[in-house]
């Protein structure tokens, strides 16, 4: 790492973080791809009960989500938190455990999902044991965050991290309630609540899990690394509070639109929905805050492919966040619920939004971690944009041709009152979207094995030109 007289900030958790997002991420997405192949061609089951794909479908989440843009955020909190409170993290040994407690957790899924182990909860399937080993980490992030926050050298909090601070607790918060539990093993544990309650606490975290892991901490991101890259101030600052106190206000009651047409009581749902709809308006006014801040530095899209990851980045938030308010309006969520479209616009979110904002991030920080100029070849970093803008696009295209075409088949019927299809028939539709998506999902994993090699090409010339020019760098 750099010495403490070179470079004040802990740059090595950074690092650490940094290397293990490329990594989780090639094998999050890698699992994901053979998910999506299941479905075109079932022997690739293998006839295994750890390769079902009832096992590998939550592995792929899990992996993708904590291991993936877990690690992303706590790499970008960490280097954006030091840089603009010009302060040092207060503990490398809290910063160490972080990093090493949180590669434990990860690895726990990677282990334990397959073996069929699971809580059966949406994004939150790890085990009673696995998930307090998360508390507890998650708990010293916090800590450390705050303790540094507090320690800064600056009067000012930038708006940056004001979204990070409201992720790590509000993340807690869903995390240890989803999650109390009665076990009964060290593997096997029973919830608490029972019935529409449980359906209704892991839908306010299932939602918020997308709202805040997905969304807050990547929007402390955006506002750090898009004026960065671009060179311009935050179009407006004024508008960043507005965004913060009116998304984190908002957010937080949107879950029930999950549950439309279930045991929960009509009004719920409705409340849902409705705030739902006006989660809109702040999600909006973020994204826009985020577009206009390249006023005047539109012309280095041109030339810059890490502002053409973060500005694509910013447009997906911007439809997925449109999307998710029209998919919750109750007479829309009949035709889209339990299909494919939904499916699409998770991935519109993950692809567009999270991975986007995730790789030009990245981009923007190896160099600067490793003390380079740039990264190794600026050729991969498009070759990488392209890839992966087509592979989303494919991915969420498909999808919604699949959901529409399940929706309406699903719900034709004869003059007589049966079904006009059969499920199997609407299955045989589906196919080719499910092609186009597998195809989709190899040009994304493809874009993402060339970062992973641009990255070490980096790291290693940053390597070499220490050990023959400089003993800062170890």
């Amino acid at each position: 790492m750099h010495s403490t007289q070179a470079n004040p900030y802990n740059y090595k958790v950074v690092r650490q973080f940094t290397i293990m997002t490329i990594i989780w991420g090639i094998l999050g997405m890698s699992v994901g791809l053979l998910a999506a192949s299941q479905l075109v061609w079932p022997a690739l089951n293998f006839d295994l009960p750890w390769t079902s794909f009832g096992r590998i479908r939550p592995l792929h989440t899990s992996l993708v989500i904590f291991g993936f843009a877990g690690s992303a955020q706590f790499a970008a909190s960490y280097y954006t938190l030091q840089r603009t409170c010009q302060v040092r993290l207060v503990s490398d040994r809290l910063a160490a455990f972080t990093f090493w407690g949180w590669q434990a957790v990860i690895v726990t899924m990677l282990i334990t999902l397959p073996l069929g182990y699971t809580t059966t909860k949406e994004y939150a399937e790890i085990e009673f044991t696995g998930a307090i080993g998360m508390a507890i980490v998650w708990v010293a992030y916090g800590v450390l965050f705050f303790a540094t926050l507090r320690k800064r050298a600056t009067k000012h909090i930038y708006v940056g991290n004001w979204f990070f601070a409201a992720f790590i607790v509000t993340i807690a918060v869903l995390h240890i309630v989803n999650h109390l539990a009665v076990p009964i093993s060290w593997f096997k544990s029973y919830p608490i609540y029972a019935g529409a309650t449980d359906a209704m606490v892991q839908w306010w975290y299932g939602h918020n899990a997308v709202g805040f892991f997905l969304t807050t901490g990547f929007l402390g991101m955006m506002y750090y690394f898009v004026p960065k890259q671009a060179n311009r101030p935050v179009y407006s600052y004024r508008l960043s509070i507005v965004h913060f106190w009116a998304l984190i206000a908002l957010y937080i009651w949107a879950g029930p639109h999950h549950l439309h047409y279930t045991a929960l009581p009509d009004w719920a749902q409705s409340l849902g929905m409705v705030m739902s709809l006006i989660l809109l308006a702040p999600s909006w006014g973020g994204m826009i805050n985020g577009m206009m801040t390249l006023s005047g530095a539109w012309h280095k899209l041109r030339d810059d492919p890490i502002l053409r990851f973060l500005v694509v980045a910013l447009a997906f938030y911007g439809m997925s966040t449109f999307e998710g308010p029209m998919m919750a309006i109750k007479t829309v969520n009949a035709l889209s619920h339990y299909t494919d479209w939904t499916i699409g616009h998770v991935h519109a979110g993950a692809l567009g939004w999270v991975a986007m904002i995730t790789f030009g991030s990245l981009y923007h920080m190896v160099p600067r971690l490793y003390g380079r100029e740039t990264m190794h070849s600026v050729g991969l970093i498009n070759a990488h944009f392209w890839l992966a803008t087509i592979g989303t696009v494919l991915y969420i295209v498909s999808m919604w041709v699949n959901g529409i075409s399940q929706g309406l088949m699903w719900r034709a019927v004869n003059v007589d009152g049966t079904l006009t299809y059969s499920f199997v028939e609407a299955l045989e539709a589906s196919h080719p979207g499910f092609i186009v998506r597998a195809i989709g999902g190899l040009c994304f994993l493809t874009g993402m094995l060339i970062m992973g090699y641009n990255t070490l090409r980096t790291v290693r010339a940053a390597r070499t030109a220490a050990a023959t020019s400089s003993p800062q760098l170890i």
